[in-house]
């Protein structure tokens, strides 16, 4: 799952403020142990270096048991507890020598200095120091007498010390994460507030109102966007009410110049059917010219009563009367009105019966069969298909089929196939005014190619109860 901005924000800042915060309270306290551990070891450690030296300064060499004993009552203090070690001989005072590491007494018996040791004994963190006693030779060098002492010393307040300093580290990192968080929510409050303006503004424009703006507060990169967006916004309001204008003037123009060739063209019908009725009686150019007159009479008249189709269409005037529909018999009477009884092949079980516009459906079925005939191959063929919810109607050929890149196009306004074909008995519109009416009844029209070539048209329409 992807996090939103503020979630991002808060995320970040909180791990920046962590980060900083453990890595200052780290560095503060391993400094502050450092410091503190140096401050209880050294002094320690040069204070019974400088005792051993004055108080076993009188010793004889070797010491008996006493002069050991003594000589470790003598280091003894309230924090240490000490032990004299002569070879095999070590004082009855303090503790066993087995509370000292092997490595610090080897190096104790083997060098010429102090040697100390962090350890912990029993939860108890203790510094143990080693100190050999050194004899001056009548050569100016020094060697090792043999005596040897040991020394325990608690680190306990050292440990109280640097545990309230890791409390005091912890402490002050909370308020430091608290304040990360609220520096995150400030921050992500500044950043989103215009973000989620300019979403609510990005929204109403998807929805059509192109009158959304933002208010322009600052100077900052915010600001520079919400006035880029004002300034995009008016231009593009501005352009779509150009456009807007335009397709309604086109519109309007269609309308009205296909409402004013409508009695012009009656008028010509009505001549042509004369010349249709005397053709016959004429002969050469005299009887050429009265079939082309019909024949593009008949041309312009249906392209006529498309556009003004069209233009119901875009206008939203375009309504349905709905009515029980058997369609078996529907289609065969549009077929047969076309005189394309013979040229059909028909799959029609009877009493599918639906909620539709008969003369919707007569439009549909007419320009796809004709389409299938004027640019198919033989034979058409209509199907029929019925659910529970659905009524299907399947106009193919047997022709070549369509082209790819035609598929996308077929229903486009004015759009053939054959771009050399400036001239055609269709207007381009058959198969457009078919999608429309498809749309209209809320259902389908897609156009695909057969398995086996051939064009296929499928109408797939809801099937309406009372």
């Amino acid at each position: 799952m992807r996090l939103g901005l503020r979630p991002r924000l808060i995320l970040a800042f909180v791990l920046l403020g962590v980060v900083s915060a453990l890595a200052t309270a780290g560095a503060s306290y391993v400094e502050a142990r450092t410091i503190i551990l140096r401050n209880a070891q050294d002094p320690a450690v040069t204070a019974l270096t400088t005792r051993v030296a004055n108080l076993a300064g009188g010793l004889s060499l070797p010491p008996t048991q006493q002069q050991l004993n003594d000589l470790s009552t003598a280091l003894m203090s309230t924090d240490a507890s000490v032990v004299a070690v002569f070879g095999d001989l070590r004082s009855d005072t303090g503790m066993e020598l087995d509370a000292f590491s092997p490595e610090l007494r080897a190096a104790v018996h083997d060098g010429t200095d102090a040697v100390w040791q962090r350890q912990v004994r029993d939860n108890v963190p203790e510094l143990a120091i080693g100190v050999p006693l050194l004899l001056q030779g009548s050569d100016s060098q020094t060697r090792p007498s043999g005596l040897e002492v040991y020394a325990l010393q608690s680190l306990q307040a050292e440990k109280a010390s640097i545990e309230r300093l890791a409390t005091a580290a912890w402490l002050t990192g909370a308020p430091a994460l608290v304040l990360a968080v609220g520096l995150a929510l400030l921050a992500a409050q500044g950043v989103l507030s215009p973000v989620r303006r300019l979403g609510q503004a990005t929204r109403r424009w998807g929805s059509g109102d192109f009158g959304a703006r933002l208010e322009v507060k600052g100077s900052d990169e915010l600001a520079d966007l919400s006035k880029t967006f004002n300034d995009s916004a008016d231009a593009v309001e501005h352009h779509v009410d150009e456009l807007r204008r335009m397709e309604s003037d086109a519109r309007r123009f269609v309308a009205d110049v296909s409402h004013e060739l409508r009695t012009p063209l009656a008028a010509m019908t009505a001549v042509t059917d004369v010349l249709d009725e005397e053709a016959e009686h004429l002969t050469g150019d005299a009887a050429a010219a009265a079939r082309l007159v019909s024949q593009e009479t008949r041309k312009l008249n249906r392209l006529v009563n498309d556009l003004i189709e069209v233009s119901r269409f875009d206008s939203g005037t375009a309504g349905l009367v709905l009515d029980d529909v058997d369609l078996a018999p529907a289609v065969t009477a549009t077929l047969r009105a076309r005189g394309w009884t013979d040229r059909v092949e028909t799959d029609l079980p009877e009493g599918v019966v639906t909620r539709l516009d008969p003369r919707r459906l007569d439009v549909i079925i007419a320009n796809l069969v004709g389409n299938a005939l004027r640019h198919g191959g033989p034979p058409v063929r209509v199907r029929l298909r019925a659910t529970e919810s659905f009524v299907v109607l399947e106009v193919s050929d047997s022709g070549s089929g369509l082209p790819p890149e035609v598929l996308p196009h077929v229903f486009d306004r004015f759009y053939k196939a054959d771009t050399a074909r400036t001239r055609s008995d269709g207007s381009g519109l058959g198969l457009a005014i078919a999608w429309e009416n498809a749309r209209l009844h809320d259902g389908r029209l897609e156009a695909t190619n057969g398995p086996d070539g051939g064009a296929v048209f499928t109408l797939r329409l809801p099937r309406r109860h009372r």
